[in-house]
C-alpha cells in the first residue's frame, strides 16, 4: 500500500482510537483539544511521508507523535495541564511528564467508554448517529453530510451543538457501571442499529461508504460483546443482525450498479463466513428469558440465508415478523412481512394486508403492490410501479422499478 492509500487507510483505523484515548484522558470538555492534536498528527505524517518516504512501523510512528505533542501541549498551556482530567499528573515546572496509552487494551476500554458518552440520551437520536460516525468512526463531516443527504455545514453545527451538550451535562468520559449498562446499553444498541441502517439500507448513498457504515456499526458493537460487562443477549442478537445482513452484501447489486431483489440473488455470492459468524452470536444470544427485537430480526435474517425457497422457511419468517410488530410496531417492518404472508397464503391475502398499511407517500409500499399484483393484475401493478418511480429518490431504485414497469407492460402485451 503506497502513501496516498495508506494515510486514509490510517486515518480511518487509528484517528478514531487515539481521539478516545485522549477525550477519557482530558474529559469531555475538551474534545476538539483532541480532535486537534490528532489531526496534526496526521497532517504531520501526510508532510514528512511525502518528503522523507514511510516509517519502518507507520501506526507506531503516529503513535509516538500524538503523545509527544499531547505532552508538548501541556508543556505550553499551564492552565488547561491544571484543570484536565482528575487522572492526568503533570507539572511542566518539574518536567513531570504523562502516560499517554495506546496500548490496545486502554484503546478498546477507551472506545467503550466513548461509546456510551456518544450515545447518551441527552442528544437526540440523529445527533447520536452523527457523533458516533465523527468520534468513534473518524468519519469527517463531509462523509457525514453524504451520509445523512445533507449539506456539510448542517452536519457541523449538529456535531457542534451535541458536543456542546455533552458538556452542559458534564459526561464523564469512563468505563460504564452495572448501572449504567442497565440504564443505557438499550440506547447504545439502538444508536448502533440506526448507525448499521443507515449504510444498508440507503440505497442512494456511496456503495463503499454504506459498507464503511456497516463494518463500523459491527466493530463497535464486536466492542460491546467482547467486554465481560456489556456482553448481553442483546448486543449478541444485534451483532448476529449485522453479520446476517452484510453476508448478501455482495449480492444486493449488479455489475452496473443497480439493485438486484432477494429473489434474484446470486447465492453463491453470499459470504458463508459472516452467516456462520450470524449464527455463532446469535447462539450466544440466546441464553436469558428476554425476547428483543434484534433476536427477532436476527431470525428473519437467519431464514434469508438459507438458500432453499422452501414453505417452512417463509413461515418461520412469517411468525417472526408476528412476534416483531407486537413488540415494535413499524409500517415498513409490517410491509416486509406481507412479503412472507405472499408466500406462505398467496398474493391475493398479502394484498388485503398490505394496502391496510396505507403508506401512499412511500415508494416501497407501491413497489411492493407493484410485486403482489404482477400476475395477478398486471394493470394495477404497473399503476403501483408508476407510483413509485415517482416517489422515488436514488437512481437505483428508479432504475429497479422502470424495469419493473417494461416487464409488466410486456406482460400486458402478451
Amino acid at each position: 500500500m503506497d502513501q496516498a492509500e495508506l494515510i486514509p487507510h490510517l486515518f480511518r483505523t487509528e484517528y478514531r482510537k487515539i481521539v478516545s484515548v485522549l477525550c477519557r484522558l482530558f474529559g469531555i470538555e475538551h474534545i476538539e483539544i483532541a480532535e486537534d492534536i490528532v489531526s496534526d498528527t496526521f497532517l504531520i505524517a501526510s508532510e514528512l511521508w511525502g518528503l522523507k518516504g514511510l516509517p519502518e512501523n507507520p501506526t507506531a510512528w503516529l503513535y509516538t507523535v500524538a503523545k509527544n505533542k499531547t505532552k508538548d501541549y501541556l508543556k505550553r498551556d499551564t492552565l488547561f495541564a491544571q484543570t484536565i482530567s482528575k487522572g492526568i499528573k503533570y507539572n511542566a515546572e518539574t518536567s513531570e511528564e504523562i502516560e499517554v496509552d495506546l496500548s490496545l487494551k486502554n484503546i478498546n476500554d477507551s472506545q467503550l467508554a466513548m461509546i456510551f458518552v456518544v450515545c447518551h440520551p441527552c442528544n437526540p437520536a440523529e445527533a447520536q448517529i452523527g457523533l458516533a460516525l465523527n468520534l468513534l468512526c473518524g468519519f469527517g463531516v463531509d462523509e457525514i453530510a453524504s451520509a445523512f443527504l445533507t449539506n456539510k455545514h448542517v452536519i457541523y453545527k449538529r456535531l457542534q451543538r451535541a458536543k456542546e451538550k455533552l458538556r452542559e451535562e458534564k459526561i464523564e468520559i469512563e468505563q460504564p457501571t452495572l448501572v449504567d449498562i442497565d440504564h443505557r446499553l438499550s440506547a447504545v444498541l439502538m444508536t448502533l442499529y440506526l448507525l448499521f441502517n443507515e449504510g444498508y439500507y440507503s440505497s442512494n448513498h456511496d456503495v463503499t461508504l454504506r459498507k464503511d457504515l456497516c463494518f463500523e456499526a459491527m466493530r463497535l458493537t464486536y466492542l460491546l460483546v467482547e467486554n465481560e460487562q456489556t456482553n448481553k443477549p442483546d448486543a449478541n442478537a444485534l451483532l448476529s443482525l449485522m453479520c446476517f445482513q452484510s453476508s448478501r452484501f455482495d449480492s444486493r447489486r449488479n455489475a452496473r450498479g443497480e439493485i438486484v431483489l432477494y429473489q434474484d440473488q446470486d447465492t453463491d455470492l453470499w459470504n458463508q463466513e459472516l452467516i456462520a459468524k450470524g449464527e455463532y452470536f446469535l447462539n450466544r444470544g440466546s441464553h436469558g428469558t428476554k425476547v428483543s427485537k434484534y433476536h427477532l430480526e436476527a431470525g428473519i435474517a437467519y431464514w434469508h440465508t438459507l438458500k432453499a425457497d422452501t414453505h417452512e422457511k417463509w413461515e418461520c419468517i412469517l411468525q417472526f415478523y408476528n412476534q416483531l410488530l407486537l413488540i415494535e410496531y413499524s409500517p415498513i417492518a409490517a410491509l416486509n412481512r406481507t412479503y412472507a404472508l405472499a408466500k406462505v397464503h398467496g398474493k391475493k391475502e398479502a394484498i388485503i394486508e398490505a394496502e391496510k398499511i396505507n403508506l401512499t407517500d412511500n415508494h416501497l409500499y407501491h413497489s411492493l403492490l407493484g410485486e403482489l399484483y404482477t400476475d395477478v393484475d398486471n394493470t394495477k401493478a404497473i399503476s403501483h410501479f408508476q407510483n413509485a418511480l415517482a416517489l422515488a429518490k436514488s437512481t437505483a431504485d428508479k432504475a429497479l422499478i422502470s424495469n419493473r414497469i417494461t416487464e409488466c407492460e410486456q406482460k400486458e402485451v402478451m
